[in-house]
């Protein structure tokens, strides 16, 4: 236990030391004490050139938000799973719910996908695919409700198989998408 927590540390440390801070910022932590050519940070290189999935731009705030909302996902398919078990097909609904398409979704898979070319049509559909959970637990349909939910994670997986995240900076983000960097609480798709 000790060790995990060692080498999880030192992950940490790798990670944050290979980033190089913005010109107008000053270094925090270990940052200062680490050369970005240190072996983690060559690691963290190898690691990038081995990963052929197509990367999506996003903020330090932005990933950090697309994470919590990933986390939520599992989340609901988890309690997907458990009410359907139950046939409380109002609890599903709710779950199914929180997956599923809404206005403010789209503008978040939107907004996240816009540095990466199909990310935001393959994240809307996910949530499109969700809704048709919703659907069969308002009909009472277990078979339905089991048969969507895996085509929502075969949606889900796919996006994991294409798309993962790259960290950048704001001038970075800005020039790769044309936009603003993004503002409020409303951030991950």
């Amino acid at each position: 236990m000790i060790h995990s927590k060692r080498a999880l540390a030192l992950g940490v440390l790798g990670f944050v030391s290979c980033q190089i801070p913005a010109p107008h910022e000053e270094p925090v932590g270990p940052v200062a004490e680490v050369s970005s050519a240190s072996p983690i940070c060559e690691a963290h290189a190898s690691l990038d050139e081995m990963d052929t999935r197509v990367a999506v731009p996003l903020l330090p705030m932005m990933a950090n938000q697309q994470k919590q909302n990933m986390r939520d996902h599992l989340l609901a398919v988890q309690e997907i799973i458990l009410a359907s078990g139950r046939n409380d097909f109002a609890d599903v609904e709710r779950a199914a719910t929180r997956i599923g398409y809404s206005a403010e979704m789209g503008q978040m898979c939107t907004h996240m996908g816009a540095g990466a070319k199909g990310f935001t049509e393959q994240a809307l559909a996910f949530h499109h695919t969700a809704d048709s959970i919703a659907v069969a637990a308002r009909e009472h349909d277990r078979p339905a409700v089991m048969a969507a939910l895996g085509t929502t994670l075969q949606a889900c997986t796919a996006c994991h198989e294409t798309f993962r995240q790259r960290v950048v900076d704001q001038a970075t983000w800005t020039r790769l998408t044309s936009m603003p960097a993004p503002t409020g609480h409303h951030l991950g798709g």
